[in-house]
């Protein structure tokens, strides 16, 4: 147990005072650790065996890489990718502000409804935050909104990303330890709606103490309103056939992605919002989203084989249980 623990100190060490990326520090104490644990010593590093440790991780990368399940992360983050590019964020945003924009702080509860509409497509709440920010923000400014309920409607609606599903954050969650991702979605859903209920209710407060920090929008008619909701029907159908499919069993969550990946790939078409290069922008950006967070699922599990050989789990079920 002494082992995991100085391990678990050494990997806070250096994710905040060395700074080197979680993936990364995960994976270098789980590596190193794991050859200590093998009865090894680091006294003398010219007889070090590195190769039960070497071995380890090879065949961690390689089973991670070739893991079939996993592919449903590249997939998601391409229909959340596609999905953005199309302008349907704009579209929800739009919606939102059509219902609630002429109420007090009616602008922030629209950006927190819209966050939560594009969660249910994205999957993420790093571009679920980034990707409102840039549609919300410019008209909470224009109508004098304080910045401390616009930044925070934004920074709490984008926590939807990862409990609304399609969540990257409850697949990997469910990958790791072989949780139904059915469920977990199952799981996620009602979180994510009582979720926006309450941020609505704090914006609500905010504005009843403070009135001038939300001011009032625009008001629509119920022409304009109806005319607003045409615009959100494609996210509406890709998520009912995503998650529809996947609760009815129809597919498994990897070919619900691959369908959901199709769907905003014909919906991006349809508007008309693609060309080559943003393809190529789209394609990329889902590389390097995918590759970091591969990254944090090798690292994780290096470093669990790392704590399973120091013998830490059995040990505290030995503690707990007396």
């Amino acid at each position: 147990m002494e082992t995991a623990l100085y391990g678990f100190a050494v990997l806070l060490i250096l994710i905040v005072v060395v700074r080197v990326p979680i993936a990364f520090s995960m994976g270098i104490v789980g590596f190193l650790g794991f050859a200590y644990v093998q009865g090894l010593s680091f006294s003398n590093i010219s007889d070090f065996n590195w190769t039960p440790s070497l071995s380890m991780a090879a065949k961690r990368i390689v089973d991670t890489a070739q893991d079939y399940s996993l592919s449903v992360i590249p997939l998601f983050i391409l229909m959340g990718n596609f999905v953005t590019k199309s302008g349907l964020s704009q579209e929800l945003y739009r919606a939102s502000y059509a219902f609630l924009g002429h109420r007090k702080g009616g602008l922030a509860m629209a950006t927190v409804v819209a966050c939560g509409g594009f969660s249910a497509i994205c999957g993420s709440s790093l571009a679920t935050s980034a990707t409102m920010a840039k549609v919300a923000m410019p008209p909470m400014r224009k109508y004098g909104y304080a910045d401390s309920l616009a930044t925070a409607s934004i920074a709490a609606g984008g926590t939807l990303g990862i409990l609304i599903p399609p969540s990257v954050i409850l697949v990997i969650y469910g990958l790791l330890t072989e949780t139904s991702i059915r469920e977990l979605f199952a799981a996620g859903f009602i979180p994510g709606m009582l979720g926006i209920v309450f941020y609505l209710f704090a914006v609500r407060y905010v504005v009843w103490r403070k009135p001038e920090n939300g001011p009032c929008g625009e008001k629509f008619t119920w022409k304009e309103r109806l005319e607003a909701l045409n615009g959100v029907w494609g996210v509406l159908i890709l998520f009912a056939v995503v998650m529809g499919g996947i609760y009815l069993g129809v597919f498994t969550p990897t070919e619900a992605a691959g369908v959901g990946a199709g769907g905003a790939f014909a919906i991006a078409l349809y508007r008309k919002s693609l060309t080559f290069g943003s393809l190529y922008d789209i394609l990329t950006d889902t590389a390097r989203t995918t590759a970091m967070l591969f990254s944090v699922v090798i690292g994780a599990l290096i470093f669990s084989n790392f704590i399973n050989r120091a013998g830490l789990p059995a040990d505290m079920l030995t503690f707990v249980s007396g």
